[in-house]
Parts: C-alpha cells; sequence; structure tokens
C-alpha cells in the first residue's frame, strides 16, 4: 500500500501571507518604525468669548471686593477673606488668558503643550484653554512673483522666464508642521516648476504638433499650474492661477533669433503662394485648346494637382 510522508516544513513557503487578505494586519519587523499618520487641520471648537469676559470680569471685582473687606473683618475672617479673593482674581486673569480674536481671512492654530488640538476659523472673540498657544495663520489669498530666471529651452537657447502664482493657506496644520516655512517654501517650489517648465518646451517651434511657450500660453500656463499644485500640496497650499509674467530670449540671442523668425516667416509666406488657378466656368462654357499638367488647379480653395485645360 502507498504511503503519503509529509514534506519538511519551510519558513518560507509555508508562512501564511498575510497579503492575501485585505483585513488582515501586516505583522512589522522587529526595529521598523509604524507609519505616521497624516497630520491635517482640524477644528478645535472654541466657546464664545463674550460670556467668558463678562464672567471674569464679574469674578475680578468680587475678589477686589473681598480683598477689600478683608482688612476690617480681622482675626480668622481676613486670613479666609484673603485666600478667596486671590483665587478668585487669579481665576478670573487666567480665564482672560485664554481670550483671543479672530479676524477674517485669519485662522488660528490651537497647540496644548506640544500638541496640535485644533483651528479656529470662526471671526469674532472666542475662548480656549488658557493653557494652549495660539498661533495666527492667513488664510487669505495672496500674489507672488518669481524672479527673472536665465534658463535654457527644449532646443538648447537662452530664455528669460519670470510668473507669478495666486495661492492661498488651505490647510493650515500641514503650513505650519508639515514645512518649516510654508512662504518661502512655496515660493522655492514655484522657482522650481518655472525651470522645469521652461526646460521641458521649446520657446517657439514650427511644428503644430509639439506645445511651445510662446504658441501655447494656455496649454503651458496649465501645466504650470499643475505641477506647482503638485509641489505645494504638501504643505497645505492651494494654487487658485499661474501666469507667464515674462518671456523672451536672452539679450545675447535676441537679434539673432529675431531674425531667424523674420527668415522663417519668409520661407512660410513662400511655401503658401497659390499658382494661377484655371476657371471652372470657362471650362464648362468652351472646350480647352490643350491640357497642361504643369499647372496646379484649385476648386473652392482645395489645391489639386492634375490636368488643367488651357486657352
Amino acid at each position: 500500500m502507498a504511503t503519503y510522508s509529509a514534506p519538511a516544513p519551510n519558513p518560507e513557503t509555508n508562512s501564511p501571507d498575510l497579503r492575501s487578505s485585505p483585513g488582515t494586519p501586516i505583522a512589522q519587523r522587529p526595529g521598523q518604525q509604524p507609519p505616521a499618520r497624516r497630520l491635517t487641520e482640524r477644528p478645535a471648537h472654541p466657546v464664545s468669548g463674550l460670556p467668558v469676559l463678562v464672567l471674569s470680569i464679574v469674578t475680578e471685582l468680587v475678589a477686589v471686593g473681598l480683598l477689600i473687606l478683608a482688612r476690617p473683618a480681622g482675626g480668622a475672617w481676613t486670613v479666609t477673606l484673603i485666600i478667596i479673593g486671590v483665587l478668585l482674581l487669579l481665576a478670573g486673569v487666567l480665564a482672560q488668558r485664554g481670550l483671543f480674536q479672530v479676524v477674517p481671512g485669519e485662522a488660528r492654530v490651537v497647540q496644548l503643550f506640544g500638541r496640535y488640538s485644533g483651528t479656529v476659523r470662526e471671526p469674532g472673540l472666542r475662548w480656549v484653554n488658557p493653557f494652549t498657544d495660539r498661533r495666527r495663520v492667513s488664510t487669505r489669498i495672496r500674489n507672488h512673483e518669481t524672479a527673472l530666471a536665465k534658463v535654457n529651452d527644449a532646443d538648447g537657447n537662452p530664455i528669460e522666464i519670470a510668473a507669478v502664482v495666486v495661492w492661498q493657506v488651505s490647510d493650515t496644520a500641514l503650513a505650519l508642521y508639515a514645512v518649516d516655512e510654508f512662504i518661502q517654501f512655496v515660493a522655492t517650489q514655484t522657482e522650481t516648476a518655472v525651470r522645469h517648465i521652461a526646460t521641458s518646451y521649446p520657446y517657439d517651434t514650427s511644428d503644430p504638433a509639439q506645445l511651445s511657450l510662446r504658441g501655447n500660453a494656455d496649454e503651458i500656463t496649465e501645466r504650470l499650474s499643475a505641477e506647482i499644485a503638485a509641489r505645494v500640496a504638501s504643505a497645505g497650499v492651494t494654487i487658485i492661477e499661474s501666469r507667464l509674467t515674462r518671456l523672451s530670449y536672452a539679450s545675447e540671442i535676441a537679434q539673432a533669433m529675431l531674425r531667424r523668425q523674420q527668415a522663417s516667416a519668409v520661407v512660410a509666406a513662400r511655401q503658401r503662394i497659390v499658382q494661377p488657378t484655371c476657371s471652372w466656368s470657362c471650362a464648362a462654357s468652351r472646350p480647352p485648346s490643350r491640357w497642361s499638367t504643369q499647372a496646379r488647379c484649385t476648386s473652392d480653395g482645395v489645391l489639386r494637382t492634375g490636368w488643367c485645360p488651357v486657352w
């Protein structure tokens, strides 16, 4: 009778494949750090500051009154009133420390003992935990214009290019905690994107199927906006619009490229010259004296090569 012996276990082939089941958590290797959770903006849920302001002022007035009454009271009441008055005064001052104003176009990032607690965007007088830090972040629309840069286009010709980008902070948590200085970060990434776009396309081209910086301004600006948006997304910044403000050949080749463009225009004009055409109406009214194969006949503006009647 045939017998079956089980093969020796192989730790490489018989180990359970944790990737086969999407719901099964993947075990981490020894010493491997868990992936960091992406920090995004969330509301801080502040309290209206007006009732807290009124209550703190009343508390401070009561504390001052108790301190005034503590001196003539005498005995044990003096110490009691002084302690209660000091505590109420500290409570009023501490409550006022949690008050802050939020103006339109700004946000306050709330941080408690080094931990992000949330963002306050509602304008007005607000109150949060007095032990928190509130950092101000502008959410207004901003403009940034790059400096005039001299780079080589896709054909190797030196050109001068500059752009302006319109941007706005959309995620205050990423703007403060994901990068060091988000304003400088946007400026650097914008200049990098402008240089990359300038080196990826020629300044001008005669090929209609190829994009050029000069002939396809709308397509180039769309691609520039998309590239800048992808670069600054990690900083919580949204790109609204971008435009090229300066585009020209460098001064050392400007005259030579101008003569080249003029020569190209002359050649293109010569290629579009239409030779004398035949009259189809005359050909229909009388027979031709001879036929010529040297001419190019046209009908409704379309050039055709063939026999042309000559009278």
